[in-house]
């Protein structure tokens, strides 16, 4: 399979890349603000060969941070679909693999999920329209042992605890998120990719409690302390993802809570002085 992917210098592309290689796959084109590539700028692109899949990764995935600047949201997450679909549309790449996320199916509504919920329309309309076919891909909370420039909740903890700095939980007590490893998120990604005009909810399919996730990880390093802040604005404070479909299909699920935060977290201890001097993204 000859492929083009956005966002491959992140948490999931990253493992993307590596095991759609190990399988045998070709990337064409890579495409990441890491390596100054914007997804803006995709049209200037030219394809020496035809790719049988466009795989699109690469948004602006902090949502209290669209909420301070919604243009965040759109000129990353709509403008780049938007372009993506039109070099698919003008390459005549037949199929799309999208990643939205599992917040559009929350209540709660801000310029992030907006933002993926467009996407998400925008890619059946180009299935109406031109014939494209895609699968739609919702993550929850995915984390492992990775670098993670994005400074996502667990990337956050583990580094907060081994600094021995608080882990701020944003809510109360009973406040839970829906947590895949990537080795399971990506188990469940592949299954879904041989799908047609489709789309599919990938976690674990178990809600855990975020106060619990920082006794773990400050129970590992013997370091931080737990704090609670008021919620933020337009975040769920109680998250579980139906898997039923994917499962359906195969998927299963295998790194609990506890496993996959000693494997992330042991990663972070063996690289800190790195992750340390790291400038986020």
């Amino acid at each position: 399979m000859k492929f083009i992917l956005t966002g491959h210098k992140g948490l999931i592309g990253s493992f993307l890349l590596k095991r759609l290689m190990e399988r045998g796959d070709t990337p064409l084109l890579l495409i990441d603000k890491r390596e100054g590539k914007d997804i803006l700028d995709i049209g200037s692109n030219q394809l020496i060969e035809k790719a049988d899949i466009f795989i699109h990764l690469a948004s602006f995935c902090k949502i209290n941070k669209t909420i301070e600047d919604p243009e965040l949201a759109f000129q990353n997450n709509v403008m780049g679909t938007f372009k993506v679909l039109e070099f698919c549309r003008k390459n005549k790449i037949s199929k799309i693999v999208f990643t939205s996320s599992s917040r559009v199916l929350s209540k709660e509504k801000n310029p992030y999920t907006a933002s993926k919920f467009y996407g998400e329309e925008l890619i059946k309309s180009y299935s109406e329209c031109y014939g494209l076919k895609y699968v739609i891909i919702r993550p929850s909370t995915v984390y492992g042992p990775f670098n993670d420039k994005t400074r996502r909740l667990m990337d956050v903890f583990i580094i907060n605890a081994l600094k021995g700095e608080e882990l701020k939980i944003f809510g109360d007590n009973d406040k839970t998120l829906d947590f895949t490893f990537i080795d399971d998120f990506l188990d469940g990604f592949l299954i879904a990719m041989n799908q047609n005009n489709d789309n599919f909810n990938i976690s674990f399919g178990e809600e855990v409690n975020i106060s619990r996730v920082a006794d773990i990880i400050i129970s590992l390093t013997g370091k931080g302390t737990k704090s609670f802040c008021p919620a933020e604005k337009a975040q769920p404070q109680k998250v579980k993802v139906d898997i039923s479909k994917i499962k359906k299909l195969g998927y299963s699920p295998k790194i609990k809570i506890e496993e996959g935060i000693k494997k992330t977290f042991d990663w972070y201890k063996e690289n800190f002085k790195e992750i340390e001097n790291r400038n986020d993204f």
